[in-house]
């Protein structure tokens, strides 16, 4: 069974269309990437996929949950991080993790206990009784994601969760959710950051202009439209580009004190450069392979579309 199913979703406002024919399926036990500019869909889908909005259009199922049919029980089931934060100012830190706990049915000790386990995880076990009013962005986003995940759940969903976070607050969040994964949750972030969409996700969906123009492991999104890259190689010697000619290489052109060698074939390259530097007496001081970035194929399909 699939953690998450989406068919054919359509939202319009007015006369904007919003998400048109959307399908997605995430695997149980996945991290699910759903990239694409702002105002491409990606919040707009996520409320459907959650029952905040009713689609004009389109089923969602969580598990074997049909979100409109059943909205509450499938509730039960996800946390969900919305791209605004959703805990209460007037309360503190732990008041707000304790309070969510207990909508989600969880007994006394047991939400307690998960309170205090959040908190510490979070980083934020010395401020559990300061009101959140007091508390800046990245802080706040942190007590966002605790009341997500009190109750443990099967899915999570996570709406741009780290935009606009200061260093620390972002690496916990990330950490969090690999935490998430690891403990079971299925995951479901939607961002613009393409580093981060590719260091989490083991699939990812693009979505452009409210359509899925691509859906695939960012490693094969990586090299859907590109297939060359290059090598940055130093030489303690000085080196002349006639030099690195060679059959595995296209050209070489001097960057500072290195050569950069671009290739269809970077494994035939390096071995060339390695023949190469034992022929001329030539003491390699680094070598580096780079290969086509997954923000190379995000511009190539969305410029196009």
């Amino acid at each position: 069974m699939n953690a998450i199913e989406a068919h054919n979703l359509y939202k319009s406002f007015g006369t904007v269309t919003a998400v048109d024919d959307v399908s997605i399926t995430v695997k149980k036990g996945e991290i699910y990437g759903f990239l694409g500019q702002n105002g491409a869909g990606k919040t707009t889908t996520i409320r459907m996929l959650t029952g905040v909005l009713i689609p004009d259009s389109g089923t969602v199922r969580i598990g074997d949950m049909d979100i409109l049919k059943q909205p509450l029980k499938a509730k039960m089931h996800m946390g969900v991080i919305p791209e605004n934060g959703t805990v209460y100012a007037d309360l503190t830190a732990e008041q707000n993790i304790l309070w969510t706990a207990k909508c989600y049915r969880m007994d006394r000790a047991t939400r307690e206990k998960k309170a205090r386990e959040i908190l510490i995880r979070l980083e934020l076990d010395g401020r559990k009784d300061d009101l959140v009013r007091t508390f800046s962005k990245g802080m706040r986003q942190r007590i966002s994601i605790a009341c997500a995940i009190v109750h443990s759940p099967p899915v999570l969903f996570l709406d741009e969760p780290t935009t606009g976070l200061d260093v620390i607050s972002r690496r916990l969040v990330i950490d969090t959710v690999r935490h998430m994964n690891r403990e079971g949750s299925t995951v479901l972030i939607t961002t613009h950051n393409i580093e981060e969409a590719s260091a989490l996700c083991s699939a990812i969906s693009i979505i452009h202009k409210g359509k899925i123009i691509a859906t695939d492991s960012p490693e094969k999104l990586r090299k859907r439209f590109d297939t060359s890259g290059f090598i940055e190689i130093s030489f303690e010697q000085k080196v002349q580009g006639r030099m690195l000619v060679a059959g595995g290489i296209s050209r070489a052109e001097p960057l500072g004190d290195k050569w950069r060698v671009y290739t269809d074939d970077a494994d035939r390259a390096v071995k060339d450069l390695a023949r190469i530097a034992e022929q001329n007496n030539l003491k390699i001081v680094s070598v580096a392979t780079s290969t086509p970035t997954l923000e190379q194929a995000f511009i190539e399909m969305t410029e196009g579309a």
